[in-house]
């Protein structure tokens, strides 16, 4: 096998984020979110999401004016990480629920909005008692 048949991509080093209003996200991100900011740009923030890169921007032309992905964050528990940035004035779409019931635990959900409007989520494996 040659070096090019074995090549593939396994690793997320960036995530953007499209923002309307850049002071207002990074405030989002920094204090109601409680994620590590990592440096400013001229229309750029960035922070630290376990190790990749999470970048806030406005759209730099029209074609990249749209809704983002869904990120999803993994929580220990999520009950709790609800409570907390619910208490920060994050506004959920609901409360935490079972979406899928796997053979050693179920998958835990709750969704969120960020401050521009990106739909945001909470994840927990949620292991069943024996």
């Amino acid at each position: 096998m040659t070096t090019e048949s074995r090549f593939g991509l396994d690793r997320i080093g960036q995530i953007a984020i499209n923002v309307k209003d850049l002071e207002r996200a990074t405030a989002f991100y920094r204090d109601a979110l409680g994620m590590r900011p990592l440096f400013q740009a001229p229309r750029l923030a960035f922070f630290d999401c376990g190790g990749i890169r999470l970048m806030l921007s406005p759209p730099e032309k029209p074609e990249f004016d749209h809704p983002g992905s869904i990120l999803y964050y993994k929580v220990d528990d999520i009950k709790a990480a609800h409570t907390a940035l619910r208490g920060r004035g994050v506004p959920f779409e609901g409360e935490p629920h079972v979406v899928a019931q796997l053979p050693a635990h179920d998958l835990w959900m709750a969704f969120c909005r960020d401050s521009e409007g990106n739909l945001l989520a909470l994840m927990s494996e949620v292991r069943r008692a024996a």
